[in-house]
């Protein structure tokens, strides 16, 4: 009897898939969505509709400024500015994005970078800011006459994940923290400057401040003008 089961048990042995590690964090890619798909798309429209003076790059966090219209036009309707934005995306789904003609054509003063958050769970923060330097050498390259503006990662607390489950957002913190200390080293003063606002989330306990980041990651209206604040003296330094 025991023959009979050996060549089913040697199948399913060679039938067992590899685990596939996560690519680099700096080999552009895409998000494999119908999601990622349209909004890359809308932003190749958005950068033929007309001037675009101040550019925003990002990931979720960034594309919230959309549910706060009034708060994007009184701050940045002024500069034309435009929202690049994309929800999931990691440091690899922007430098494709940016690598497919999202910048083509544009010619910005300001090019604001917020980006690395969701590659915290799969990258060491080495990789993170080797994927960061990346996409800034990237925009400069496209646009050398823009100034760019890089953001700290901002600070993320106790959530779920997509499944449900409880992230390890210690560990998370961990690589964020090693990358923010890093980051710093891809400003040059002139062309590439760096700001880190994640203080303007944090109570003094160090707890995140849920009015602003209510799922302690995404920033309620009242985040993103606590954002628009921390980040407008340097911004309007380099607008001008």
């Amino acid at each position: 009897m025991l023959r009979r089961f050996l060549p089913l048990i040697f199948c399913a042995t060679v039938m067992l898939p590899a685990q596939v590690p996560s690519p680099d964090a700096s080999t552009a890619l895409p998000q494999d969505t119908e999601e990622f798909r349209n909004a890359h798309a809308s932003f190749l429209a958005r950068a033929k509709s007309g001037p675009v003076g101040l550019l925003f790059l990002g990931d979720s966090i960034t594309a919230r400024w959309s549910t706060a219209p009034e708060l994007w036009e009184a701050r940045y309707g002024a500069h034309h500015a435009a929202n690049f934005g994309l929800s999931r995306d990691q440091t690899q789904n922007l430098l494709w994005r940016i690598e497919h003609g999202e910048l083509d054509g544009l010619a910005p003063r300001v090019v604001v970078i917020l980006i690395g958050t969701n590659n915290s769970a799969s990258h060491p923060a080495s990789q993170i800011v080797g994927g960061i330097e990346k996409i800034v050498g990237l925009v400069r390259a496209k646009l050398p006459e823009s100034k760019i503006l890089l953001l700290g990662i901002f600070p993320r607390g106790p959530r779920k994940n997509k499944q449900g489950e409880d992230e390890n957002w210690e560990a998370r913190m961990a690589v964020i923290n090693g990358a923010n200390a890093t980051l710093p080293r891809l400003a040059d003063g002139k062309n590439v400057h760096f700001l880190d606002v994640g203080h303007a989330f944090v109570a003094p306990n160090g707890e995140i401040r849920t009015e602003l980041l209510p799922d302690r990651l995404h920033p309620s209206p009242a985040g993103l003008r606590a954002w628009a604040n921390a980040m407008q003296p340097t911004l309007e330094a380099l607008l001008r």
